[in-house]
């Protein structure tokens, strides 16, 4: 259940791999989320989710938001206006990916 980051990581400086579980539960207690609504943090916290079983790859890839459980919160343009709006969905999805590989 590693992220190929931390394999790589692991193998090039000897650095301890984190699980994808291990990451995504220390992001899900970043203040910085805290800024945006309970709705988009439970979406975020849904895609954290779906890192942890599949890794980063569809993050970024806004057909995650047509699929269980991130389609328990509407229709994807629904909930990228819960960040106001399709930038700032793309802009957050950006930040988790930098935050999930901060050291």
């Amino acid at each position: 259940d590693y992220d190929p980051f931390d394999l790589i990581l692991h193998i090039a400086y000897g650095k301890k791999p984190l699980t994808r579980s291990e990451r995504a539960k220390k992001l899900k207690k970043d203040s910085y989320f805290d800024k945006y609504g309970k709705e988009a943090r439970e979406v975020i916290s849904a895609l954290l989710d779906k890192y942890e079983d599949e890794g980063i790859e569809n993050l970024e890839d806004p057909e995650v938001l047509k699929v269980s459980p991130l389609n328990k919160f509407g229709r994807p343009l629904e909930i990228m206006k819960k960040f106001g709006g399709k930038l700032e969905y793309i802009n957050m999805i950006k930040e988790v990916e930098k935050r999930l590989y901060k050291s």
